[in-house]
């Protein structure tokens, strides 16, 4: 949070998936967060009635892939991702630099399009100008440099997805989203994933950018070293 003079920085991140959407007012110090609201709480939510100084907007999206800079060529795009994910002939396929990554994310977002883009006009940034709408997974890979700890897993569960992102220092070991039936079958892929890359989980903070449950919370308690929110 930043202050200048007497003028108090404030910050929105709005998270959209197919059943609703998630709000988290950063002001003061204090992240505020909505948790799952339904769609139609969206146009009378209060929290969208003023600007922020910095909008993010994130999108669920199961449909993306992570390719090297130096692999990648715009013309390509949907090619590359159609080799990941079922791309109908008409789908919005767009692509975003990662540079912590030094990759290129490359995605659809038509999952949850009409909530998104009625978020993008909406909320808007104290200039006036309107927030890029991008995945979920963007902003849980830029947010590994948020993390001290040398082993990085971020987490996002939404629609029957669970969206995974873990890391080794600066090395990215994992990016990927699972289909799942449950909390429970979304604990399964983490425990996997932490065991295949030989990773202690009771040496593991996991970061969850996504509203948990208090069960859910209390279970991963048990196999974690501590469970956080970004």
């Amino acid at each position: 949070m930043r202050v200048t003079g007497n003028s108090m920085y404030e910050c929105i991140s709005v998270q959209v998936s197919l059943s609703g959407y998630v709000s988290k007012v950063e002001s003061n110090g204090v992240s505020v967060s909505s948790g799952w609201m339904t769609a139609d709480r969206f146009f009378t939510d209060p929290v969208f009635r003023r600007r922020y100084d910095d909008v993010k907007i994130s999108v669920f999206t199961p449909k993306f892939t992570l390719v090297p800079e130096h692999f990648f060529a715009p013309h390509a795009a949907k090619s590359l991702l159609s080799e990941v994910a079922s791309i109908e002939d008409a789908g919005n396929v767009a692509y975003e630099p990662v540079p912590e990554m030094k990759s290129i994310l490359v995605f659809s977002n038509s999952v949850g399009e009409t909530l998104s883009k009625a978020a993008a006009e909406t909320v808007l940034r104290a200039d006036g100008n309107k927030a890029k709408v991008l995945p979920e997974v963007w902003y849980m890979l830029s947010g590994l440099s948020a993390i001290p700890e040398y082993n990085k897993v971020i987490a996002s569960f939404a629609d029957g997805y669970l969206y995974l992102v873990i890391a080794q220092g600066k090395s990215l070991l994992l990016c990927n989203s699972y289909h799942v039936q449950d909390f429970v079958t979304a604990e399964y892929f983490i425990f996997l994933a932490m065991k295949r890359l030989q990773l202690n989980l009771e040496m593991t903070a996991v970061y969850f950018r996504t509203p948990l449950e208090q069960s859910d919370e209390m279970s991963l308690y048990r196999y974690f070293k501590s469970v956080d929110y970004l």
